[in-house]
């Protein structure tokens, strides 16, 4: 068992408590390293730094040294104590009743436990400091004088004697009453407790929040590879449906090639046949001696027609020529059904919004609309139609919306805008203004949208707060993606390679419109899907 003077070297001053993690001060006195932290981090404020054993001061904050062997000899008195029988039974009996009787307080200043007979007498005497019954009372006495810890030191955050306050090293020092300075704690920890609570209901909350747009992300998900898997079912068969057919169709051309071949071939060899003839007869008449028979014989013109047959073999080889497989055919056939297999593939996926074209009410009076509202142009003396009044039109800025509005589902619709001038293009609500500056895309709080500025410079813009982009927009081809349930309003440059610029994200309230601004000589956007 180990001995009650070493036991009493192992308590924290700040804590009473059996040291845990010690570190060690230049002074040489040791405390638990979270005690120590805290009363020099209140310390911190008045930038005055001592010792709350020794009253040694420091001129900046002291080093915290670990004490690796106080450590040891704790941990191994406390898995000594563990292993222990306890010194006393969870009953605590009277000191003064014999045969002995439970207790039901100890005075800390008559060392002594209490039954309910001898407590009377300390009850009114303000002095005696009664708790729970216990047997064990080094932790709630000062180590320095052996004193019962009645006050709480605030400026050195420790409990204290009645002689650390009068004669100690706390004289001066603001001190409160331990239920005082315990209530003040609770107080503080209740307070603390409240934000934790405040804190925790937000944050369950929050992860409440998140696990529902974790579980909508994955329906969608779920949702997506069920119509992708389906898509590439149908490109599948559309892919077996097209080799099938260019197979069949080279190899209707490779038939068609071979017969021509094929008739070449017996023609020349009908040809070499001929040849064979009239040269064994050439051969024979060169052969004979009779002039006369050589003469009469020699006289036959078909025996002269090598030329022709010649010129004939050249236009058969030139015939086989021109009756090669025609690949161009072939890869034209390809690219157009990919192509159109392609298309069709993007309109399951998501709607290509081709059906919608720009309002005439609402574009200004600088815009010039074609005869499909397919297209609009900035003008600088606006004439015809243009001019009537319409209360949705556009005042001050050069802007038109489309005559169809989202409220739902998935769409994109593709753009070309001009190399000249400045424009935006994106979506708004209908409620948007139609005067002043508000009425401008991405200048109010209903509008989000793409803008390219007059020196080149690219931005995304809502509620007038502007991103600049970093990327190098190398074409003048853009799509506008809306996912209008997801909140989501996205761009891409449509050059080689379809890339991604920018997703705005929100809650959208009302219908959405395509919107358009284009300002400046030759500018305009004109509607590709």
């Amino acid at each position: 068992m180990v001995s009650l003077d070493v036991r009493d070297e192992l308590y924290c001053s700040i804590c009473l408590g059996i040291y845990k993690d010690p570190v060690t001060l230049a002074c040489g006195h040791s405390f638990c390293e979270n005690c120590i932290t805290c009363v020099l981090d209140a310390q911190k404020a008045s930038k005055v730094y001592f010792c709350p054993a020794c009253r040694g001061k420091f001129q900046q904050r002291p080093r915290l040294l670990k004490n690796v062997s106080l450590r040891n000899i704790a941990e191994r008195f406390l898995s000594v104590q563990q292993t222990e029988p306890p010194e006393e039974d969870s009953e605590v009996f009277c000191t003064y009743c014999d045969p002995s009787v439970a207790a039901v307080k100890t005075c800390l200043r008559c060392e002594a436990s209490l039954c309910a007979k001898h407590l009377q007498k300390h009850r009114n005497s303000p002095e005696h400091v009664l708790v729970n019954p216990t047997t064990s009372l080094d932790h709630r006495k000062c180590f320095t004088h052996q004193e019962v810890l009645r006050f709480y030191c605030t400026k050195d955050s420790t409990c204290i004697c009645v002689t650390c306050r009068l004669d100690g090293d706390h004289q001066g020092h603001a001190v409160e009453s331990l239920d005082e300075a315990a209530e003040k704690k609770k107080q503080t920890l209740r307070n603390l407790l409240q934000n934790m609570t405040s804190s925790r209901a937000e944050a369950e909350k929050t992860v409440q929040r998140l696990y529902t747009e974790m579980k909508c992300v994955q329906d969608k998900a779920a949702e997506k590879r069920k119509k992708v898997s389906a898509i590439f079912s149908v490109l599948r068969i559309q892919l077996d449906d097209l080799e099938e057919k260019v197979l069949n169709k080279i190899s209707k051309q490779e038939k068609r090639v071979s017969c021509s071949i094929s008739d070449v071939i017996k023609q020349l060899e009908l040809q070499v046949d001929e040849l064979h003839g009239k040269m064994g007869r050439i051969e024979e008449l060169c052969d004979l001696t009779d002039p006369l028979t050589v003469l009469q014989e020699s006289k036959k013109k078909e025996l002269y027609n090598v030329g022709k047959q010649n010129d004939r073999r050249e236009d058969d080889c030139l015939n086989i020529s021109h009756t090669n497989l025609d690949e161009i055919e072939i890869v034209e056939t390809l690219h157009e059904k990919i192509s159109n297999i392609i298309t069709l593939a993007k309109k399951e996926i998501y709607f290509p919004c081709n059906s919608y074209t720009l309002d005439r009410k609402t574009a200004a009076k600088s815009l010039l609309l074609s005869q499909n509202r397919k297209m609009a142009s900035w003008v600088k003396t606006p004439s015809g139609s243009s001019c009537e009044d319409s209360p949705e039109r556009f005042q001050d800025c050069s802007q038109v919306l489309s005559t169809l509005g989202f409220n739902s589902g998935e769409y994109f619709w593709e753009t070309e805008m001009s190399e000249c001038g400045e424009w935006r293009l994106g979506v708004c609500y209908g409620s948007i203004d139609r005067k002043g500056d508000p009425s401008y895309l991405g200048c109010n709080d209903k509008s989000w949208c793409l803008s390219k500025s007059s020196n080149n410079r690219y931005s995304v813009i809502h509620d007038k707060r502007e991103i600049i982009l970093s990327h190098n927009i190398s074409c003048n081809r853009f799509r506008v993606y809306l996912d209008y349930k997801a909140g989501q309003v996205s761009f891409y440059e449509l050059s080689n390679l379809v890339r991604h610029l920018y997703t705005f994200t929100a809650t959208f309230t009302e219908p959405l419109y395509a919107a358009f601004y284009v300002f400046g000589s030759n500018a305009s956007v004109k509607i590709t899907t």
